[in-house]
């Protein structure tokens, strides 16, 4: 059958043709995973991919666009196709095509676009037509006070929204708002009040040029003052003495000091105490520089970074705080201060996995060996890898209870059709990611919770597996803690032939790698960062063309790392270099590979003596201190998948292969704070 057909039929009756990597049973105690089969979208016309290149490169005419206007993606196509050409763009026709896609997400990108266009073309009348009121982009809102001005409506209500775009921000805004500002001013409606209230955004957010701005419309002695408190969040100093004692004066003395002990925490302090006494600086002005003091030291682990974190008042400290007070107390040896730093923090932050098992860490090495079993206990029910690392304390199984949905393959068969998530599934396919999201998150605020959990195993069948890391959890500002639950959702497996035959020849556990990519690119072959690492497993073209002679393989160019096997193959070479490198433990290793080998041995060589647990919450860089954790658990779990069972993850970071496995049970969940981001 022609493969074409093949997938159409896949679609349309739940055959599937897609590959898909077996994973092992999960022991009864845990459930077992769904068995809905996968469904494969049509994918888009082969000629439609040629046809959205034209468009980018020189646009398309309405002839050309004809030919396509039966596929899901004509919308996106004649948007790409438009876009070329804004400028002449007859205001007929782009009323037509938002008539045409009413409530669509292409609508809103071209409605974003045409509206600058129109503004540029001073076509005020047709702006104010095509406005949606849900745009909340400034610049746009600008810009429609500008139309309104042209009009003649310059009425009470455009005088409201002119004072709440001044207001909105102390940063700079763009200079479509000046125009509107201006006739605000000269109509009476930027009063010297509305002035000092986004000066003080303004020196609350170390503004200063902003600052400056703001002063040139002050009365004379007004402007003098505002222009030397700039110039003192510039360059300060102890000479605030002709300062008049008031709230404003202690907001531009107190985030002065606190950016300036940014980068020198002993300048800030030794001017603090003058500026404070004169000022009469309240508790908060005194945390606030305080606490930046103390952070920049603590995360630098200089020889006063103690002092400092116990001089910060009650008020100045958060959560970040409280974390790096316990990091300084670890980087010391100093469990009994780590422990009291622990039990300082607010509830929701002590009862976190991560703080119930440091808790617990320090409880054992004070002597309260009996406090400790009952924090390992309350730990140990979190999936993470710091419930995984409690466990193996107790030596008892590791939390996980998966939650699968019940829904019937005809359900899935029915979301699999839904008009958007068709389109949002194209244009994945075709490397339109940013409008693919559009698509998705639209689509997905129409279905219920256990419909969006099959939008995303829907994805998944046709290769987006980011959608189990961002459709999941936290979605449209809303929290749904249990879907951490969804692992099969969330831990994707696929290449996996791959995966094992490079684990095999570098010697390393399949899950590791896994999780590797897991954490590199969720199995986004297309992924690229900003420093340039690409594919699966986020090569660095350099790392990977000095690998591909080692290892004789061909890599003809940098591109070549976007392909699967290719970068599968260099970045498990890589890691075998790592482990060899750093005598075989892992959990440097892992900090190697996100790092830098240089940065993670700089961390070793200043704490040699740390447990790795201990060690790795001291690294210094937090994106790096989350992926260790982040891997190390993250391998455990793909260990269930591969496997049903797992290695211990204390075994794990120190490279013991030869150690008992593990098992997995559903434990009764407790309360507990919200995990960070990183841990998803």
């Amino acid at each position: 059958m022609h493969k074409t057909a093949s997938i159409l039929l896949a679609f349309l009756f739940g055959v599937s043709s897609a590959p898909s990597l077996p994973a092992a049973a999960a022991p009864d105690q845990v459930g077992t995973l769904a068995a809905r089969a996968p469904i494969l979208i049509p994918p888009p016309d082969p000629a439609l991919k040629a046809a959205f290149d034209a468009a980018d490169r020189s646009g398309l005419d309405d002839l050309a666009l004809a030919g396509f206007r039966s596929q899901p993606l004509a919308g996106w196509l004649e948007y790409a196709a438009l876009r070329r050409r804004l400028d002449t763009l007859p205001v007929e026709r782009g009323s037509a095509f938002l008539a045409a896609h009413p409530g669509e997400p292409v609508a809103a990108a071209f409605r974003s676009e045409w509206l600058a266009a129109l503004a540029k073309r001073n076509a005020w009348q047709a702006y104010l037509a095509q406005w949606d009121p849900a745009i909340d982009d400034t610049t746009l809102r600008c810009l429609r006070l500008q139309a309104l001005m042209a009009v003649n409506r310059t009425d009470p209500q455009w005088t409201q929204e002119a004072q709440a775009l001044w207001r909105s921000s102390g940063k700079s805004l763009p200079a479509q708002c000046d125009a509107p500002f201006a006739l605000l001013a000269a109509q009476g409606g930027l009063t010297d009040a509305l002035r000092w209230e986004r000066f003080d955004l303004a020196a609350d957010a170390v503004q200063t040029g902003v600052m400056r701005a703001i002063a040139r419309d002050l009365p004379a002695a007004d402007a003098a003052q505002a222009n030397a408190w700039a110039a003192y969040v510039d360059a300060p100093n102890g000479q605030v003495g002709g300062w008049p004692k008031t709230a404003r004066s202690r907001l531009v003395a107190a985030a002065a000091l606190a950016k300036y002990a940014k980068g020198s925490p002993g300048g800030a302090e030794a001017l603090l105490p003058g500026v404070a006494r004169t000022l009469e600086f309240t508790d908060v002005d005194r945390g606030r520089v305080l606490a930046q003091i103390a952070l920049q030291s603590a995360a630098n682990f200089t020889p006063d970074a103690a002092r400092r974190l116990a001089a910060v008042p009650a008020a100045g400290y958060d959560a970040t705080l409280h974390e790096w007070r316990v990091r300084e107390a670890i980087a010391r040896s100093d469990w009994a201060g780590a422990l009291a730093a622990i039990k300082r923090m607010p509830d929701a932050q002590r009862n976190d996995s991560r703080w119930l098992y440091f808790a617990a860490r320090t409880s054992a090495l004070t002597g309260d060996a009996a406090g400790a079993k009952a924090l390992y206990a309350q730990a140990a029910r979190s999936s993470d890898y710091y419930g995984f690392l409690a466990a193996d304390r107790l030596d008892q199984p590791y939390a996980l209870c998966p939650l699968q949905s019940p829904a019937p393959q005809a359900t899935k068969l029915t979301i699999a059709r839904d008009p958007g998530l068709v389109r949002a599934l194209q244009l994945h396919q075709l490397g339109r990611k940013a409008w693919a999201v559009k698509e998705w998150n639209a689509a997905v605020a129409r279905f219920s919770d256990p419909q969006r959990w099959l939008a995303v195993e829907v994805a998944q069948d046709n290769g987006w597996f980011d959608r189990g890391v961002f459709g999941l959890i936290n979605v449209a500002g809303k929290r749904h803690p249990d879907e951490r639950r969804l692992y099969s959702l969330r831990f994707p497996l696929h290449h996996g032939a791959t995966i094992r035959r490079e684990a095999a020849r570098n010697a390393l556990d399949p899950s590791w790698i896994a999780a590797e990519i897991r954490a590199e690119s969720i199995f986004d072959p297309r992924a690229r960062s900003p420093a340039d690492a690409r594919g699966l497993m986020q090569v660095l073209p350099s790392t990977g063309a000095t690998l591909a002679r080692r290892l004789g393989v061909a890599l003809p160019s940098a591109e070549a790392l976007y392909d699967a096997d290719t970068s599968i193959t260099l970045g498990t070479a890589y890691l075998r270099q790592l482990m060899d490198r750093f005598n075989g433990k892992p959990y440097l290793v892992i900090a190697g590979y996100n790092a830098g080998p240089g940065a993670a041995n700089r961390w070793l060589t200043q704490r040699p003596n740390l447990e790795p647990d201990f060690w790795i919450e001291t690294i210094g860089y937090k994106e790096t201190r989350e992926y260790v954790a982040r891997v190390l658990g993250f391998s455990t779990i793909y260990d269930w998948r591969l496997d049903g069972n797992a290695r211990r993850v204390s075994d794990r970071m120190l490279g013991i292969i030869n150690g008992p496995r593990k098992g997995f049970a559903c434990l009764e969940a407790t309360p507990a704070a919200a995990p960070p981001p990183a841990r998803r």
